[in-house]
């Protein structure tokens, strides 16, 4: 997403790029990476545009200003949207990645994806994240030929980078209004409530895919984990529970079915016991 489908006239000038995020910190929604940038002899125009750091401005000035930027000839923009489901599977990998290098990434495919489709960057300008000196080196030994600065409050400092900041900021900001739950429970609703996990959560199919459940904030709902046996492990179901002793329900204990067809596709599995954190594979294999 983003303005890269027309090359402007001015792609060919030395250009300024500022990049920040929105949404790192929550644990509902994406997080998203927003870019701005334009020729540099634009830099003083910019500056004028009443651009601040997004998070300062009232939702309906961020998307005047995003607008605004949208028709404007003299910047382009682009955006990367990462998904919760991205995030956690990141995170909770065997091979962990954490949130810093998550960050670093995106930015380096955003600077990447403008220099693939012909802008002559020279100068980057970006927020720290994690140790400002090392995440500029980082940059610098990736594109040499790009000046980098790397620093705190970036957006509050830089008109390009506040520019980016409402990039995002707006995205993000879209994309929960526009969210469609793939989880089809009789109680998925809207409300986003508090913001917090529990709001979200379904005592079997655990959180959808809106939540990020590797955030340390869902790691107090762990504790109602329920094991679901599946009826095609009902043979199992003595011995297992004599060697765990856990509690374990059926479906049909708690009113939900399955059409024949996925009821064999469960039986041929041979697996049928989840936690309730597996909510993915829950949905491949029945309707609730």
């Amino acid at each position: 997403m983003g303005s890269e489908a027309a090359l402007p006239k001015w792609a060919s000038n030395p250009c300024i790029m500022g990049i920040d995020e929105a949404g790192r910190g929550p644990v509902l929604g994406p997080m998203v990476y927003g870019c701005l940038y334009c020729p540099c002899s634009y830099q003083q125009t910019l500056a004028t545009l009443n651009f601040a750091d997004s998070k300062t401005l009232k939702e309906e000035k961020r998307e005047e200003l995003f607008e605004d930027l949208k028709v404007n000839d003299s910047v382009g923009w682009a955006v990367d949207i990462i998904d919760p489901r991205e995030l956690s599977a990141k995170m909770l990998n065997k091979n962990k990645i954490n949130l810093n290098e998550i960050s670093h990434d995106s930015a380096i495919g955003l600077i990447t994806r403008v220099l693939n489709i012909g802008i002559l960057l020279t100068e980057v300008y970006l927020d720290t994240v994690g140790d400002a000196e090392k995440y500029q080196a980082k940059l610098s030994q990736r594109f040499p030929s790009i000046k980098f600065v790397v620093s705190k409050k970036a957006d509050s400092l830089y008109p390009v980078v506040s520019g980016a900041s409402i990039v995002a900021k707006v995205t993000r900001d879209r994309t929960l209004r526009g969210w469609i739950f793939e989880e089809t429970a009789e109680n998925m609703h809207r409300n986003f409530g508090s913001g917090y996990p529990g709001d979200h959560k379904h005592i079997i199919f655990g959180f959808p895919s809106l939540v990020r459940f590797s955030w340390g904030t869902c790691t107090s709902h762990f504790k109602d984990i329920v094991e679901v046996l599946w009826e095609s492990d009902e043979m199992d179901e003595d011995v297992s529970s004599r060697r765990s002793g856990k509690r374990q329900l059926k479906l049909s204990d708690i009113g939900f079915s399955s059409s024949k067809r996925r009821s064999e596709e469960i039986e041929s599995s041979g697996k049928g016991r989840c936690k309730f954190l597996e909510a993915r594979k829950l949905e491949q294999l029945t309707h609730f």
